[in-house]
């Protein structure tokens, strides 16, 4: 009879576990708690990095001192193993909530221009509209028509030279 490898019966739940009884329904009518902050996560997720990585080297060790005294204990390999498997979920599920509220902040809703489009942070002009974001003057471009700030050298635009006046008044 074949045995099970070694990754298969880690990642089943043993008869009698608590996974195993664990309802489905059960775990839906939970209510959802909101996430905690991101540098919490990542403050646990390096204090999982680093406990995954010192039971990885005391497994090595485990392994090679059942070899020296050629006393292999399964159950206990077994254990140690799932140890470090369970570490590994939560820092894969550190990972996505991490991810998620990276997603979250990047879609958090931003400043509107007075045509209604989103401005984008740092922008200095409605790439919609062209209308001026900050208090900076706004002008014209003589060759295209586009909206220029009043100290800028070229039409982001077009690209033509902004007129001298208006670099002139600004820098004086």
């Amino acid at each position: 009879m074949a045995r099970p490898s070694l990754l298969s019966a880690l990642r089943r739940p043993r008869p009698g576990s608590d996974e195993e009884q664990v309802a489905p329904a059960t775990a839906a009518a939970r209510p959802r708690r909101a996430a905690p902050p991101p540098g919490q996560l990542r403050r646990e997720r390096r204090a999982l990095l680093r406990a995954r990585e010192e039971r990885i080297r005391d497994l090595g060790g485990l392994v090679l001192e059942m070899y020296r005294q050629d006393s292999f204990r399964e159950s206990l390999l077994y254990e140690q193993c799932a140890e470090v498997a369970s570490i590994e979920e939560r820092l894969h599920e550190l990972d996505a909530l991490l991810a998620a509220s990276v997603s979250a902040r990047r879609s958090a809703p931003s400043a509107r221009c007075a045509c209604g489009a989103p401005l984008l942070w740092g922008s200095h002009f409605c790439a919609n509209c062209g209308r001026s974001v900050g208090p900076a003057a706004v002008m014209s471009c003589a060759s295209c028509g586009g909206a220029l700030a009043a100290d800028a050298k070229f039409c982001p635009v077009c690209g033509a030279e902004a007129p001298a006046a208006a670099t002139a008044e600004s820098s004086g």
